[in-house]
């Protein structure tokens, strides 16, 4: 199970803490205002009231040990920026910081965040799905939850057929094409690269690299193994 700390429950921090829940991420929610923690804590899986840039206070909830952190800080630049580097400094895998400008991204990054949100052109849901199932390239929703979305093969469907991997019995989800990678080292014939097979046979192979669309719940799609 994937852990996150989402630090600052403003809109789109409580957002993307609820969205990365409901998709079964484990989900530790600080933030300094006692009411706003206390609405949200049936919510996540811990909810906790803390100074953010407090060292000692993050890793006793286990913030040093998280995949990745989110600072979702909005007003307070300051306290984004102390947090960030705090979260640098306890030695947290990755850092997802809020900007709500262009110049304060580039300033985030420079202190050590990995990436950058502008909450004004992304949605909490979208970044939600983005966390929880990084090898789903673009994707086209069809309702709310339930979307296509472009999947690199991974390397345990390297040289599988179709009929073998099971998709739809092991991960709910159905396949309904398959683009040929570039770098396909079992073909032999270079006229199979980029091949595009739009109707999949049960005798279909896929290696690793090849893309894949997928269809499915967005829970279901962020299963899908990224090795």
């Amino acid at each position: 199970m994937q852990r996150f700390a989402v630090i600052g429950l403003g809109r789109f921090g409580t957002h993307l803490a609820r969205a990365l829940t409901k998709s079964g991420a484990e989900v530790i929610a600080i933030d300094k205002d006692r009411a706003i923690v206390e609405k949200i804590s049936e919510e996540v899986t811990v909810a906790v009231r803390m100074d953010s840039m407090d060292e000692d206070a993050l890793r006793a909830q286990g913030i040093d040990k998280v995949d990745v952190a989110i600072v979702g800080i909005g007003q307070d630049f300051e306290a984004n920026i102390l947090t960030t580097v705090t979260l640098k400094a306890i030695g947290v895998k990755r850092i997802i910081a809020r900007a709500e400008r262009a110049t304060h991204g580039q300033i985030l990054q420079r202190i050590g965040a990995d990436e950058i949100i502008f909450p004004e052109h992304e949605s909490a849901t979208r970044w939600s799905f983005k966390l929880m199932a990084p090898r789903i390239g673009e994707k086209l929703e069809f309702g709310p939850g339930f979307s296509l979305g472009k999947y690199s093969a991974p390397k345990s469907f390297d040289g599988k057929t179709v009929q073998t991997l099971q998709l739809r019995k092991r991960f709910l989800i159905n396949l309904v094409g398959i683009r040929k990678g570039d770098n396909d080292n079992i073909a032999k014939d270079k006229k199979l690269s980029r091949q595009i097979i739009n109707v999949p046979q049960p005798d279909s192979i896929i290696n690793q690299g090849d893309l894949l669309w997928v269809i499915g719940s967005d829970e279901d799609l962020s299963k899908l193994p990224d090795k």
